[in-house]
Formats: C-alpha cells, sequence, structure tokens
C-alpha cells in the first residue's frame, strides 16, 4: 500500500470522527430541546390542574351557602310564625349576615317573590325564593364563584 493511501485513510479517519462529534452535539441539542419542552407542557398541565381543582371546591362551597339562603327563607315563611296562622308576606331582599366556617367569604342574597292562588275556595300563598351565592372576589377574576338556587314552597 502506498504512502498516500494510508494517509487518505487516515484523513477519513478523522474527517469521520470529526463528523460525528459535531453529530453528538446537534443530538445533545435536540433532547435538550425536547426535554425542556416537555417540562413546560407537564409545569402548565399541573397548573391548570391545580386551579381547576380549587375552582371545583369554590363551587360546591358556593352551592352550600346558596342553599344556606333557600333554607333561611323557607324557615322564614314555614316557621315564623308557626302554623296556623295567617301566612305571612314575603321577606324582602334580604343579605344575610356573614357566614362562618367554610364558607366565610361569600355574601349571600335572598330575593323572593309572593302570588296568591285560589283553589276550591281557599287562598293558597306561593313563595319563590331565590339565592344568590358570591365570594368575595370581583367578576372577572379567577377566585370568581357564584351560584343560584331557586325553591317554591306554598303555604
Amino acid at each position: 500500500m502506498c504512502p498516500e493511501t494510508k494517509r487518505n485513510q487516515q484523513n477519513r479517519r478523522k474527517a469521520g470522527a470529526t463528523a460525528q462529534r459535531g453529530f453528538s452535539i446537534v443530538s445533545a441539542i435536540f433532547l435538550l430541546v425536547v426535554m425542556a419542552s416537555l417540562g413546560a407542557f407537564m409545569l402548565t398541565f399541573s397548573t391548570v390542574q391545580h386551579t381547576t381543582a380549587t375552582q371545583d371546591m369554590e363551587g360546591t362551597r358556593a352551592y352550600q351557602a346558596a342553599r344556606t339562603g333557600i333554607e333561611w327563607g323557607l324557615y322564614q315563611v314555614l316557621q315564623v310564625p308557626p302554623p296556623p296562622a295567617a301566612a305571612p308576606v314575603c321577606p324582602g331582599p334580604t343579605t344575610l349576615p356573614p357566614l362562618g366556617g367554610a364558607l366565610a367569604g361569600f355574601t349571600v342574597t335572598v330575593d323572593c317573590i309572593l302570588s296568591d292562588h285560589v283553589e276550591a275556595g281557599v287562598t293558597v300563598r306561593v313563595y319563590q325564593f331565590t339565592s344568590t351565592a358570591i365570594n368575595g372576589a370581583t367578576t372577572g377574576s379567577p377566585h370568581y364563584v357564584e351560584r343560584q338556587l331557586r325553591a317554591t314552597v306554598s303555604r
């Protein structure tokens, strides 16, 4: 084998080794970008899941606060004054006192609509209650929750 051929083979080996080193840098950068993208996706997914769970819990609390308002309204017309006294007038729009415990921070407003109906010569009073529970946050904020319940009862 001539010395020229040996030199060409050695140069090819060196060129191949250099090309492989450059390829490993490209692979490392590619893997780094892929791993960083995956990490960013996982962080976003985790944040969204946490926010959704918090909003779900706040929605449940708002429902319970609104239900408190309905129960307050029903008590006002069914128990005060106790039957067989004449059915009371509808309590006006009322904001309940601040609630305690897990429902602290919610504002509950109860509205009532009264209508009288005559059935077989007997006047029946029908009360329709609407209870709205809102947390202290402003509309449009990520922590804003509102629930509204309605109930109808006659006496």
